[in-house]
């Protein structure tokens, strides 16, 4: 669904760093905002083409079942958060925090409107609300608000922008309407109000996720390269988005006088195995480990579908997100990444942060 390389992973992988950082403190709340590469299942919930209920996704599960995410497994074997949609979301569960994701959606209403039933950023936003509303009746308001102050917050949206909205269909209506600079722009002022919403919201502490290289993903290979080299306009248009991101969240961190927001380029990240697979210890990041046609990029994976062996090898699991062991990479380069990567900190320092913001 999406082409951005971040990561269901990171889910599992932001957990451990909200573990290590509590130590005599209360546990952290966690709350997931976005599309597929962090849906952890809310999709299965509704009506739409846009679900990984099926096998095989989830091979690589304890269980070996799908999990509703997005890829071949979980690599802590443990839920951090619920789907929001989920029925088991109630009493003290509500205290570990909620996923909002939805797989299809982007930072427009108007990306990923093929696949129908989905919960857009609005929708994601006024569940938030209702969850907190859900959470004071339980706790008591000044305690559901000192959770959700001191929750860590990830928000994962904006690859859908330009695969299933502007470089969806040749001639399509956003491109007719924007140049993809005027449209990067555009993308990062309607983010901007996204983040602004969810600071209005109560979010102080929230990890913002850049596009990866969006033009190197299997799917993309397949419809646009046939000689296998990264499509140049996706590539092009993360190459605008990325460092506007970063832009735009130190602004807005300077608006507020505190580091609300920290910002992962994960293009940079991405970039060395997906030139260099080898030196990761991947055989591949071209072809998908489940899927049909070049590269394995065409349609949904199934039980059908192409299926490699040995998951570890291969950067792609389907057609569009990444393998566990790829995201274990990425994972810990926002973790532990230098300024190169993150910005301006790392999601370690950041989660050590004291934050204050200006009265």
């Amino acid at each position: 669904m999406e082409s951005s390389v971040v990561v269901p992973w990171l889910v599992l992988g932001v957990l451990m760093a909200i573990s290590s950082t509590q130590v005599e403190a209360a546990a952290r709340a966690f709350f997931v905002f976005g599309d597929s590469l962090v849906d952890n299942g809310n999709n299965n919930y509704l009506a739409t083409t846009a679900r990984a209920d099926s096998p095989p996704y989830g091979i690589d599960t304890p269980s070996r079942h799908p999990t509703g995410r997005f890829s071949n497994g979980d690599a802590l074997g443990s839920e951090p958060t619920l789907p929001y949609l989920s029925p088991e979301l109630k009493g003290d569960k509500l205290l570990v925090g909620a996923n909002f994701a939805s797989a299809g959606i982007g930072i427009l209403d108007d990306t990923g409107i093929q696949f129908m039933n989905i919960i857009r950023m609005f929708k994601q936003f006024l569940y938030f609300e209702e969850y907190q509303n859900k959470l004071a009746d339980l706790v008591g308001k000044d305690e559901a608000q000192r959770i959700v102050s001191e929750a860590l917050v990830l928000i994962t949206v904006g690859g859908n922008d330009f695969v299933n909205n502007y470089f969806l269909v040749p001639f399509s209506a956003r491109s007719r309407q924007f140049n993809l600079p005027d449209y990067v722009r555009y993308l990062i002022s309607e983010y901007r109000k996204l983040l602004m919403r969810l600071y209005d919201l109560g979010a102080r502490k929230v990890l913002v996720t850049g596009t990866g290289p969006l033009g190197c993903v299997p799917a993309e290979l397949a419809m646009r390269s046939p000689s296998g080299q990264c499509a140049t306009e996706l590539q092009q248009a993360a190459a605008l988005y990325n460092p506007q991101l970063v832009e735009m969240v130190n602004g807005l961190n300077s608006q507020l006088g505190a580091n609300i927001f920290i910002a992962a380029n994960t293009q940079q990240q991405t970039s060395d195995f997906i030139s260099n697979p080898g030196a990761y210890g991947f055989t591949t990041s071209k072809i998908a480990c489940c899927g049909q046609g070049p590269y394995n990029g065409l349609g949904l994976c199934n039980q059908l579908s192409n299926l490699c062996s040995n998951r570890n090898e291969y950067v792609f699991w389907d057609s569009f997100h990444p393998s566990e062991r790829a995201n274990g990479i990425i994972v810990d380069m926002i973790l532990n990444g230098s300024t190169n990567y993150m910005n301006p900190m790392n999601l370690n320092a950041f989660l050590a942060l004291d934050t204050k913001t200006k009265t």
